[in-house]
Protein backbone atom coordinates (compact mmCIF):
# COMPACT_ATOMS: atom_id res chain seq x y z
CA UNK A 1 0.00 0.00 0.00
CA UNK A 2 1.42 3.28 -0.96
CA UNK A 3 0.78 5.97 1.54
CA UNK A 4 1.39 8.93 0.23
CA UNK A 5 4.16 9.81 2.74
CA UNK A 6 7.15 9.29 -0.25
CA UNK A 7 9.28 12.70 0.30
CA UNK A 8 7.26 13.69 3.63
CA UNK A 9 9.47 15.07 6.55
CA UNK A 10 9.56 13.08 9.49
CA UNK A 11 11.05 13.64 13.02
CA UNK A 12 10.95 10.68 15.68
CA UNK A 13 12.80 11.51 18.83
CA UNK A 14 14.36 8.31 20.08
CA UNK A 15 14.92 6.85 17.52
CA UNK A 16 17.63 4.37 18.34
CA UNK A 17 16.51 1.76 18.97
CA UNK A 18 13.23 -0.39 19.82
CA UNK A 19 9.88 1.01 18.69
CA UNK A 20 11.35 3.95 17.76
CA UNK A 21 14.10 2.51 15.08
CA UNK A 22 10.82 0.39 14.22
CA UNK A 23 8.80 3.37 13.30
CA UNK A 24 12.24 4.85 11.46
CA UNK A 25 12.14 1.71 9.35
CA UNK A 26 8.28 1.70 8.78
CA UNK A 27 8.49 5.52 7.40
CA UNK A 28 11.46 4.31 5.35
CA UNK A 29 9.49 1.53 3.87
CA UNK A 30 6.92 4.36 2.46
CA UNK A 31 9.80 6.74 1.16
CA UNK A 32 9.50 9.67 3.59
CA UNK A 33 12.70 11.35 4.52
CA UNK A 34 13.83 11.62 8.21
CA UNK A 35 15.56 13.61 11.23
CA UNK A 36 16.25 10.77 13.86
CA UNK A 37 16.78 12.34 17.19
CA UNK A 38 18.41 10.53 20.45
CA UNK A 39 21.40 10.55 22.81
CA UNK A 40 23.37 7.83 21.64
CA UNK A 41 25.12 9.78 17.74
CA UNK A 42 26.74 6.37 17.14
CA UNK A 43 23.52 4.07 17.22
CA UNK A 44 21.89 6.98 14.91
CA UNK A 45 24.50 6.94 12.37
CA UNK A 46 24.01 3.05 12.01
CA UNK A 47 20.56 3.42 11.62
CA UNK A 48 20.99 6.29 9.41
CA UNK A 49 23.42 4.09 7.06
CA UNK A 50 21.47 1.16 7.10
CA UNK A 51 18.22 2.69 6.11
CA UNK A 52 19.61 4.96 3.31
CA UNK A 53 21.33 1.89 1.97
CA UNK A 54 18.04 -0.05 2.05
CA UNK A 55 15.17 2.69 1.19
CA UNK A 56 17.35 5.24 -0.77
CA UNK A 57 15.97 8.06 1.56
CA UNK A 58 17.38 10.84 2.93
CA UNK A 59 18.22 10.44 7.04
CA UNK A 60 19.25 13.38 9.10
CA UNK A 61 19.96 13.34 12.56
CA UNK A 62 21.04 15.02 15.63
CA UNK A 63 22.24 13.26 18.91
CA UNK A 64 21.28 15.04 21.58
CA UNK A 65 19.83 14.54 25.36
CA UNK A 66 16.38 16.06 24.84
CA UNK A 67 16.22 17.50 28.89
CA UNK A 68 19.01 19.33 28.38
CA UNK A 69 18.52 23.40 28.50
CA UNK A 70 18.39 24.61 25.06
CA UNK A 71 17.61 21.34 23.63
CA UNK A 72 13.92 21.69 22.72
CA UNK A 73 14.59 24.99 20.54
CA UNK A 74 17.54 23.29 18.42
CA UNK A 75 15.23 20.18 17.74
CA UNK A 76 12.25 22.76 16.58
CA UNK A 77 15.05 24.73 14.72
CA UNK A 78 15.84 21.97 12.71
CA UNK A 79 11.96 20.98 12.45
CA UNK A 80 10.56 24.06 10.67
CA UNK A 81 9.79 22.09 7.92
CA UNK A 82 8.97 19.02 9.06
CA UNK A 83 4.85 17.55 8.25
CA UNK A 84 5.08 14.56 11.15
CA UNK A 85 5.83 14.79 14.48
CA UNK A 86 6.71 11.33 16.37
CA UNK A 87 7.70 12.06 20.05
CA UNK A 88 8.86 8.57 21.30
CA UNK A 89 11.76 9.27 23.62
CA UNK A 90 11.77 8.25 27.10
CA UNK A 91 11.64 5.18 29.39
CA UNK A 92 9.75 6.09 32.93
CA UNK A 93 11.01 3.38 35.25
CA UNK A 94 9.28 0.30 36.50
CA UNK A 95 8.76 0.39 40.70
CA UNK A 96 5.76 1.04 43.10
CA UNK A 97 5.59 4.62 45.22
CA UNK A 98 7.87 3.60 47.59
CA UNK A 99 10.98 2.78 45.33
CA UNK A 100 10.74 5.35 42.80
CA UNK A 101 11.60 8.12 44.74
CA UNK A 102 11.42 12.26 43.57
CA UNK A 103 14.13 12.10 42.01
CA UNK A 104 13.97 8.78 39.62
CA UNK A 105 10.20 10.29 39.30
CA UNK A 106 11.19 13.71 37.87
CA UNK A 107 14.24 12.13 35.73
CA UNK A 108 11.60 10.16 33.97
CA UNK A 109 8.79 12.77 33.21
CA UNK A 110 11.56 15.29 32.27
CA UNK A 111 12.05 13.18 29.65
CA UNK A 112 9.05 11.72 28.53
CA UNK A 113 5.75 13.42 29.91
CA UNK A 114 7.35 17.15 29.48
CA UNK A 115 9.55 16.32 26.53
CA UNK A 116 6.44 15.44 24.55
CA UNK A 117 4.78 18.36 25.60
CA UNK A 118 7.63 21.27 25.05
CA UNK A 119 8.13 19.62 21.71
CA UNK A 120 5.04 19.13 20.64
CA UNK A 121 4.42 23.12 22.25
CA UNK A 122 7.52 24.09 20.04
CA UNK A 123 6.22 22.55 16.71
CA UNK A 124 2.58 22.43 16.58
CA UNK A 125 2.88 26.78 15.86
CA UNK A 126 5.21 25.91 12.72
CA UNK A 127 2.81 23.23 11.22
CA UNK A 128 -0.12 25.85 12.09
CA UNK A 129 1.78 28.11 10.12
CA UNK A 130 1.70 25.82 6.80
CA UNK A 131 -1.80 24.38 7.84
CA UNK A 132 -0.63 21.19 8.07
CA UNK A 133 0.81 18.68 9.88
CA UNK A 134 0.55 15.01 12.18
CA UNK A 135 1.81 14.97 15.78
CA UNK A 136 1.99 11.22 17.16
CA UNK A 137 2.64 10.29 20.32
CA UNK A 138 4.01 7.33 21.37
CA UNK A 139 2.98 6.64 24.87
CA UNK A 140 2.19 3.27 26.11
CA UNK A 141 -0.96 1.40 28.02
CA UNK A 142 -0.07 1.71 31.03
CA UNK A 143 -2.27 5.08 31.14
CA UNK A 144 -5.13 2.82 31.06
CA UNK A 145 -3.92 -0.30 32.98
CA UNK A 146 -3.00 1.24 36.75
CA UNK A 147 -0.28 -0.81 38.14
CA UNK A 148 0.75 -0.13 41.24
CA UNK A 149 4.18 -1.57 40.64
CA UNK A 150 4.51 1.04 37.58
CA UNK A 151 3.27 3.57 39.21
CA UNK A 152 5.25 6.70 37.41
CA UNK A 153 5.08 4.99 34.06
CA UNK A 154 1.38 5.02 34.43
CA UNK A 155 0.65 8.14 36.31
CA UNK A 156 2.99 9.80 33.05
CA UNK A 157 0.89 8.01 30.28
CA UNK A 158 -2.35 8.65 31.90
CA UNK A 159 -1.09 12.67 31.84
CA UNK A 160 -0.13 12.04 28.41
CA UNK A 161 -2.92 10.78 27.11
CA UNK A 162 -5.27 13.42 28.33
CA UNK A 163 -2.86 16.52 26.71
CA UNK A 164 -2.87 14.28 23.06
CA UNK A 165 -6.54 14.30 23.56
CA UNK A 166 -6.82 18.06 24.37
CA UNK A 167 -4.74 18.81 22.33
CA UNK A 168 -6.02 16.72 19.11
CA UNK A 169 -9.91 17.48 19.80
CA UNK A 170 -8.87 21.13 18.63
CA UNK A 171 -6.23 20.65 16.28
CA UNK A 172 -8.10 20.04 12.88
CA UNK A 173 -9.12 23.89 12.95
CA UNK A 174 -5.16 24.79 12.52
CA UNK A 175 -5.31 21.57 10.40
CA UNK A 176 -3.03 19.83 12.43
CA UNK A 177 -3.62 15.86 13.28
CA UNK A 178 -2.50 14.92 17.31
CA UNK A 179 -2.79 11.36 18.32
CA UNK A 180 -1.69 8.88 20.72
CA UNK A 181 -0.62 5.39 20.08
CA UNK A 182 -0.76 2.94 22.89
CA UNK A 183 1.40 -0.13 22.74
CA UNK A 184 1.27 -2.51 25.27
CA UNK A 185 4.33 -4.98 26.08
CA UNK A 186 6.92 -5.09 23.11
CA UNK A 187 9.73 -7.40 22.50
CA UNK A 188 12.56 -4.99 23.04
CA UNK A 189 15.47 -4.66 25.69
CA UNK A 190 13.41 -2.78 27.82
CA UNK A 191 10.27 -5.22 28.52
CA UNK A 192 13.16 -7.66 29.16
CA UNK A 193 14.31 -5.35 31.85
CA UNK A 194 10.83 -4.67 33.47
CA UNK A 195 9.65 -8.24 33.50
CA UNK A 196 13.17 -8.93 35.31
CA UNK A 197 12.35 -6.83 37.79
CA UNK A 198 8.89 -8.40 38.52
CA UNK A 199 10.24 -11.80 38.43
CA UNK A 200 12.51 -10.68 40.95
CA UNK A 201 9.50 -9.15 42.85
CA UNK A 202 7.59 -12.06 42.71
CA UNK A 203 9.41 -15.37 42.63
CA UNK A 204 12.72 -13.69 43.73
CA UNK A 205 14.75 -14.88 40.82
CA UNK A 206 15.17 -12.66 37.82
CA UNK A 207 15.94 -15.37 35.38
CA UNK A 208 12.26 -16.38 36.06
CA UNK A 209 11.13 -13.49 33.81
CA UNK A 210 9.77 -15.74 30.96
CA UNK A 211 7.29 -17.41 32.86
CA UNK A 212 5.44 -13.97 32.74
CA UNK A 213 4.91 -13.85 28.83
CA UNK A 214 2.47 -16.64 29.48
CA UNK A 215 -0.16 -14.29 30.40
CA UNK A 216 0.48 -12.25 27.46
CA UNK A 217 -2.57 -12.89 24.28
CA UNK A 218 -0.71 -15.14 22.13
CA UNK A 219 2.10 -16.11 24.92
CA UNK A 220 4.47 -13.17 23.94
CA UNK A 221 4.41 -9.34 23.77
CA UNK A 222 4.16 -7.85 20.32
CA UNK A 223 6.71 -7.41 17.77
CA UNK A 224 8.27 -4.15 17.37
CA UNK A 225 6.50 -3.85 13.97
CA UNK A 226 3.53 -4.75 15.22
CA UNK A 227 3.24 -1.28 16.57
CA UNK A 228 5.85 0.46 14.01
CA UNK A 229 3.77 -0.23 10.97
CA UNK A 230 0.93 1.89 12.30
CA UNK A 231 2.39 5.02 12.68
CA UNK A 232 3.09 5.68 8.78
CA UNK A 233 -0.94 5.18 8.47
CA UNK A 234 -1.59 7.21 10.90
CA UNK A 235 0.48 9.55 9.89
CA UNK A 236 -0.72 9.73 5.90
CA UNK A 237 -4.39 11.06 4.51
CA UNK A 238 -5.68 7.54 4.73
CA UNK A 239 -6.05 8.34 7.97
CA UNK A 240 -7.09 12.16 7.93
CA UNK A 241 -10.41 12.49 10.21
CA UNK A 242 -8.33 11.07 13.08
CA UNK A 243 -7.26 13.16 15.73
CA UNK A 244 -7.59 13.81 19.08
CA UNK A 245 -7.73 9.61 20.37
CA UNK A 246 -5.69 7.27 21.48
CA UNK A 247 -5.00 4.11 19.32
CA UNK A 248 -4.42 0.82 21.55
CA UNK A 249 -2.16 -1.60 20.29
CA UNK A 250 -1.71 -4.62 23.16
CA UNK A 251 -3.57 -7.51 22.02
CA UNK A 252 -6.43 -6.75 23.71
CA UNK A 253 -5.14 -6.69 27.24
CA UNK A 254 -7.14 -3.46 28.25
CA UNK A 255 -10.40 -4.36 26.84
CA UNK A 256 -10.34 -8.00 28.84
CA UNK A 257 -10.49 -6.47 32.31
CA UNK A 258 -14.22 -7.34 33.33
CA UNK A 259 -15.98 -7.74 36.40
Amino acid sequence: MDLGLRGKRVLITGASQGIGEGIAEAFAEEGASLLLVARSGDKLDAIASRLRAAHGVTVDTLAIDLTATGSIDRVAAMAKDVDVLVNNAGAIPGGDLWTIDEAKWRAGWELKVFGYINLVRAVYPLMKARGAGVILNNIGNGGQNYDAEYVAGSTGNAALMAFTCAIGGASLADGIRVIGVNPGPVATERIVKMLKGKATTRFGNASRYEELLGTYPRGRAATVHEVADLFPFLASERSAYTSGTIITVDGGITSKRSV
